[in-house]
């Protein structure tokens, strides 16, 4: 069933995880692919959390300057582990090096959702935080990880959707969060945007 907003929807994201899950719970929007150097946000000061949602918000702000009408939702997901911040592997050696801290320990996965309606002057901001206690795995797995190309373009070099009880033992929070979607969160925002309220 179709969820019925008071205006259009705008997904300010190029991720396919994010707009098959919006589909799947049933929304209709389009997509804006803000151009954004992500890299240039990250300082000692800031924290997981503000870093995701500062990110989010700023991807969104790019959307909804070209749609000032719509409900543009915007998101940004990061690994959190021992003490750092981890996004995009950008090689096999750097997917490799993430791999191998990710699966020694758990680490938290957040992500950052910002909903802007400009022209009503709107902006929610909030994030979520899902841990993730992994399986320790083998050197043999980690290459076979590598060797896949599964790791690129996601947060922390893996996908759970894709790699699920191979990799993880169990999580603490939302599961689509770590897919990059934290939907519950997602469906809470957009629930006050709903003509049925």
């Amino acid at each position: 069933m179709k969820k019925q907003l008071r205006a259009p929807l705008i997904l300010a994201s190029a991720s396919p995880r994010r707009k098959t899950l919006l589909e799947q719970a049933g929304y209709k929007f389009d997509v804006i692919t803000p151009n954004l150097d992500e890299e240039a946000h990250l300082s000692d000061s800031i924290t997981p959390q503000e870093y995701t949602k500062l990110l989010a918000r700023e991807k969104a702000l790019a959307a909804a300057r070209l749609r000032p009408d719509a409900i543009v939702i915007g998101s940004d997901t990061i690994v959190y582990a021992q003490g750092q911040i981890i996004g995009k592997a950008v090689d096999h050696a750097h997917a490799r090096e993430i791999i191998e801290l990710l699966f020694s320990k758990p680490h938290d996965v957040i992500t950052g959702l910002a909903v802007i309606k400009m022209d009503e002057s709107i902006e929610i901001i909030e994030s979520a935080t899902t841990k993730v206690y992994p399986r320790i795995m083998s050197h043999e797995q980690i290459e076979q990880h590598i060797r896949s190309g599964n790791w690129e373009g996601k947060a922390g070099a893996y996908g759970i959707q894709e790699t699920g009880d191979e990799f993880v033992e169990r999580i603490e929070g939302s599961y689509t969060n770590v897919m990059g979607f934290p939907m519950e969160l997602v469906e809470q925002l957009l629930e006050k945007f709903s003509i049925n309220e």
